[in-house]
């Protein structure tokens, strides 16, 4: 089966990292290669300064490390802006435009904005729950 393609937003990926959970099985499944994370340089660098900001508390884990690798094996598409906002929140379009940008399937989230959307062009919103019991 072909690894489905999900755009993860900011709070989902620094869950994962630093905590157990849904966010957690979210990105180990990524590291077995069962699904393929789509970013713009704007998620790298939102999902870089909330790690940095949260890295001071977890000083045990290598984060450096764990960022690297993910920039690596990511899948980085074009940044892309719409016209007008689309979600409530519109620092939350970025999440929208990269997956429109990479024909994803999944943006999988906790934030209640996005979820609100739910179905976005091809792609569906999904919580990290829903996405474990029903789609991985």
């Amino acid at each position: 089966m072909k690894a489905a393609k999900v755009v993860i937003d900011t709070n989902v990926f620094v869950s994962g990292i630093f905590f157990s959970g849904p966010p957690y099985r979210i990105l180990r499944a990524w590291q077995d290669g069962r699904i393929k994370i789509a970013v713009t340089e704007e998620i790298i660098e939102e999902y870089r300064r909330v790690i940095e900001t949260l890295a001071v508390k977890f000083e045990h884990l290598e984060i450096g490390s764990i960022l690297e690798k993910f920039l690596i094996e990511a899948q980085l598409v074009p940044s892309y802006s719409f016209k007008k906002p689309v979600c409530e929140d519109p620092d939350d379009d970025k999440f929208l435009a990269c997956a429109v940008a990479a024909k994803s399937k999944y943006i999988i989230s906790g934030d209640k904005h996005l979820l609100k959307i739910g179905q976005f062009f091809n792609t569906t919103i999904v919580t990290p729950r829903y996405f474990l019991d029903n789609l991985l």
